[in-house]
């Protein structure tokens, strides 16, 4: 038995699947390459393209075909299993599936990185706002967060005196829009087109596996839980918004999502953004001073502490065995794609807003 045969019958496409990986990481060392030729050249169009083609379709065609994708494995898995049972899965047999599960592998990673996944290697918002380097520390941190607290409490005393409800989907998705379409005034290179935002088909799974929303990089659809509290859906669906403009990096679409939100006149988009980020700012401020995190969650006014209570309520009713497993998998994923934090770069919007203020001094 030669182990290698099955190689040498696809050597050429195995030739070219290994150049262009090594052409993916050598080019991704390069991030003002990377800004200036994929992301605001290539990705800008080519992303605006998947959109057009995906997001007429009333439902998300990226979650089809990650349901046809894993009933794919499933039955493969089945029927290897039976295989095994039965004692036909031999060694030729196994060389040759694992070259050809190697090479699907290899060929989805291509994919992923020529469709969006080089945007983890981009310089950033910070680098395009000319943001100045800024000490993150606990003075700064509790500026934010009294700063974000004043802004917090404003936005809902607001939404309360204006009698202002929050819209059924369609509407959301189509004020998010006109959210970024304001930003892009002030920031061009936040231009938005072609709208592909979708109602996540998985939305109970993703209520117990803990996530709110995502991007599917394969057909340029934003994929939002809408089972969740309706207070987080405006910011949720701003930051999946951001993934669609290029910020890979969870910090900068949550940035994204705040500029799109601040330079909008829509006080809904606004609560949810700033609540999202004084929740941040919070947790962050607790690390390094406990007793002034807790002093300034008592100073919200009783109509946020009553949301957070039920935004708590609602993970609490989904806490599971599994979540912790699946958190640690995605924090595993985001340290693998250049944030080396973990889920802790979700909280790293505040370095840049602390920065943003810095310049601009307003928040």
């Amino acid at each position: 038995m030669n182990i290698f045969s099955s190689l040498k019958k696809q050597k050429w496409v195995w030739l070219a699947v290994l150049l262009l990986i090594i052409g993916i990481k050598l080019w991704a060392q390069n991030n003002y390459h990377i800004e200036h030729f994929y992301t605001n050249d290539f990705y800008y169009f080519f992303s605006a393209i998947l959109r057009f083609l995906f997001g007429w379709i009333p439902f998300s065609v990226g979650d089809i075909l990650y349901f046809i994708a894993g009933l794919w494995i499933f039955l493969k898995l089945m029927k290897n299993t039976a295989l095994l049972f039965k004692k036909k899965f031999t060694l030729d047999l196994f060389v040759k599936k694992f070259w050809k599960l190697l090479l699907i592998f290899l060929s989805i990673y291509i994919v992923f990185n020529v469709f969006w996944g080089l945007n983890y290697n981009r310089k950033g918002i910070a680098w395009q706002l000319k943001l100045p380097k800024i000490d993150y520390d606990t003075v700064n941190l509790k500026l934010m967060q009294d700063l974000l607290l004043q802004k917090v409490n404003e936005t809902k005393q607001l939404l309360i005196s204006k009698s202002l409800s929050y819209p059924d989907k369609k509407e959301l998705f189509e004020r998010a829009k006109v959210c970024y379409d304001d930003a892009a005034v002030v920031y061009p290179f936040m231009k938005y087109r072609n709208t592909a935002i979708k109602s996540s088909l998985y939305g109970l799974m993703g209520d117990y596996l803990g996530f709110t929303g995502y991007y599917n990089p394969f057909t340029g659809e934003a994929q939002v839980n809408t089972t969740v509290p309706e207070f987080l859906l405006p910011y949720i669906t701003l930051h999946e918004m951001g993934h669609q403009l290029g910020y890979a990096k969870e910090d900068e679409a949550n940035f994204s999502g705040y500029l799109a939100a601040v330079n909008s006149h829509d006080t809904l988009f606004q609560y949810s953004t700033y609540l999202d980020l004084f929740v941040y700012a919070n947790r962050e401020v607790y690390y390094f001073d406990s007793t002034a995190s807790k002093l300034a969650a008592t100073q919200l006014i009783p109509a946020v502490k009553a949301d957070l209570l039920e935004w708590r309520l609602f993970n609490r009713k989904y806490v599971n065995v599994f979540e912790p497993t699946i958190t640690w998998l995605y924090g595993k994923y985001l340290q693998e794609n250049q944030q080396p934090q973990g889920l802790r770069t979700y909280n790293e919007v505040i370095a840049t807003l602390m920065a943003y203020y810095k310049k601009y001094g307003r928040i």
